[in-house]
């Protein structure tokens, strides 16, 4: 799962993005609202994470001008604004939750995660793909009922590939996906993992679930008949 990280204090973002990204998440991050709100037009988050009191755009207004686009994304409001009067109105802007500063990290995960719980159908937390089931909450994958044990980035790279199932994705996507980051030249990290991913995901099993599309990357799903 995704999520964007809207907040000007830079120790904030590198506290709150390294536990989140610690958990499991995939985390991007703006210091001003603009550059949140340019994000969210470019990317789809399952969440989002934004102060108030933001440079260039505010939280208020980044708030507003998000649900009049997209009424399902979560809205978590972390801020220093503690009075029941701000808290009132945002909810009522279209926030879902909020966050006064300080704050625990582990109050926050448990936010978020109920958030996600909460949202609609179409972003359960289980992704099922014929006979697998990954859940992207509690970071269990099971096929045909058998439990599969996957490291972090093992899980990742599943949960990504499950999330669209049939779609074909380049080396260069996935790095920058499941990595977090660019790794120019080291594209053949992804075949490693798909490597790793298929003796655990697909070699016990008698139908074949991962598959590679030459010169282009991979997929998952059942391969359609011809």
């Amino acid at each position: 799962m995704r999520i964007l990280l809207i907040e000007d204090e830079k120790k904030v973002v590198e506290f709150v993005a390294r536990g989140l990204r610690a958990e499991g998440f995939a985390v991007d991050a703006a210091l001003d609202g603009e550059a949140g709100w340019e994000l969210l037009l470019s990317f789809h988050y399952d969440l989002a994470i934004l102060d108030l009191m933001l440079p260039k755009l505010s939280g208020t207004e980044l708030i507003q001008r998000i649900r009049l686009r997209d009424q399902a994304i979560p809205l978590l409001v972390l801020t220093a604004r503690d009075a029941t009067a701000d808290k009132v109105f945002h909810f009522e802007a279209g926030a879902d939750d909020y966050l006064t500063k300080p704050f625990g990290f582990a109050e926050l995960a448990v936010r978020v995660k109920a958030l996600l719980r909460r949202g609609p159908i179409q972003r359960s937390s289980v992704l099922r793909v014929a006979d697998l089931e990954v859940d992207r909450l509690t970071h269990q994958v099971r096929r045909g009922g058998k439990r599969i044990e996957l490291t972090a980035k093992e899980f990742s790279l599943l949960e990504y590939l499950a999330a669209n199932p049939g779609r074909v994705f380049s080396r260069t996507m996935i790095i920058e996906h499941v990595w977090d980051e660019s790794f120019e030249g080291l594209t053949n990290i992804v075949d490693v993992y798909v490597r790793h991913l298929r003796s655990k995901v697909d070699d016990p099993f008698p139908i074949k679930l991962i598959r590679t599309v030459r010169g282009v990357g991979y997929s998952l799903g059942i391969e359609p008949s011809p």
